[in-house]
């Protein structure tokens, strides 16, 4: 990634409306503007979800890592738009070709690699991956929309 650059947190809350503890990007290791972003979530044993899933045996849920893919996608779209947060969100509109490969445990790094495959006006498509390890965590494709703050139901 010969243009890519890096995100610290401070410039992560400052692009996403996500907070604490819904906020599950932690660092943007490099974004390619309009091609790629690669950041990770640290998954650690204090999250809020490993209290119900499962005790005894915590395992990152899958539909949270859908989200943190989601929300690397979304800082993706923040660089190639630079969009404000403030009046402006993503919404996502839909999860394809979804499959889980290996669970996520407390102590892992969760890094989220999303592909931009095409962009149509306000509308967004990417691939994403989630790795532990090197190893493939998660996949999916997505679909979603920019829209006015105003505007949403």
């Amino acid at each position: 990634m010969d243009t890519a650059f890096a995100l610290d947190i401070r410039q992560i809350i400052a692009a996403l409306p996500h907070r604490y503890p819904f906020l599950l990007v932690d660092r943007v290791v490099a974004v390619e503007p309009g091609v790629r972003i690669h950041a990770y979530k640290n998954v650690t044993v204090n999250e809020p979800f490993f209290q119900g899933h499962f005790p005894g045996q915590p395992v990152m849920p899958g539909v949270l890592q859908l989200e943190a893919m989601a929300q690397a996608g979304a800082l993706l779209a923040h660089n190639l738009s630079a969009f404000d947060p403030a009046t402006m969100v993503m919404y996502l509109a839909a999860f394809d070709n979804v499959k889980f490969r290996r669970v996520v445990i407390p102590g892992d790094r969760l890094d989220l690699h999303v592909a931009l495959v095409r962009r149509k006006g306000s509308i967004f498509k990417f691939t994403a991956e989630a790795k532990v390890d090197g190893q493939l965590a998660s996949e999916c494709e997505m679909l979603a929309t920019l829209a006015d703050k105003k505007d949403a139901p």
